[in-house]
């Protein structure tokens, strides 16, 4: 089986600027994702960032990549609208792309959506207890109980302003009271999308087997399958019409 070739994109912003960010993530949150992908003998992993030329997202990247995974926070309007487009159609044409924690509000992610991804936050540390409500889905294997927990995270709350889900994976569940949609699969003409709602960048969640088993999971779900072209426009009859 050929290699997944996977692009781990960060703004890598906070990190720069923020010590309670850097002394969790002194190399960038993008660096902690792609080390233990790398990990997987069946991931080819890359990184790029906002400040990269381009962002790190060359026509010859994106063209090089079966899965994009993203994070993003402070600087989503700092994301060149072109950029956006041109992975709005890779995505359309079959590339996958996962959307990690505050990437809901990502131009891609809104963009694919076509909502305004808008919800209840409050950032107080809280336990958030992720539960499986579809542990038959590929994305869910390999976790051994129906529900894990994280220990300190970033309350994300309902309503959750996003099209319902085509499947929907996990529900979280805040120490606050709050509940969230926060395993969320789309498809996309021939792209996959999920969305997967941990990750707050003063909290080590990236460490947490759970979550990097979840993404792993993500990945080989989000693949591209090879199907066949799809075309569009007016359409000659395969039959004789009398």
């Amino acid at each position: 089986m050929a290699d997944i070739r996977v692009t781990v994109w960060n703004e890598f912003r906070h990190e720069k600027i923020h010590e309670s960010v850097s002394k969790v993530y002194p190399d960038g949150i993008h660096q902690v994702i792609a080390g233990f992908l790398q990990e997987e003998d069946d991931l080819q992993v890359r990184t790029a960032v906002l400040d990269d030329p381009e962002h790190g997202l060359s026509d010859e990247v994106l063209d090089n990549t079966d899965v994009l995974v993203w994070w993003g926070h402070m600087a989503h309007g700092d994301v060149d609208d072109a950029v956006v487009a041109k992975v709005v159609r890779r995505v359309w044409s079959g590339m996958g792309f996962i959307a990690l924690h505050s990437s809901h509000f990502s131009k891609v992610f809104k963009s694919l959506m076509g909502t305004s991804c808008d919800l209840k936050w409050r950032a107080e540390n809280e336990k958030e207890r992720i539960w499986v409500v579809e542990p038959s889905h590929p994305i869910a294997a390999g976790l051994e109980q129906e529900y894990f927990e994280v220990p300190e995270e970033e309350m994300y709350g309902e309503r959750f302003d996003i099209p319902a889900p085509e499947e929907l994976v996990f529900i979280s569940w805040f120490a606050g009271g709050n509940v969230v949609r926060s395993g969320c699969c789309y498809r996309r003409n021939q792209g996959k999308v999920f969305y997967f709602r941990p990750g707050h960048e003063t909290c080590p969640t990236f460490f947490q087997s759970e979550v990097q088993l979840v993404i792993k999971n993500a990945i080989r779900w989000a693949v591209p399958n090879r199907g066949p072209k799809v075309t569009f426009g007016r359409s000659q009859p395969l039959e004789p019409l009398s």
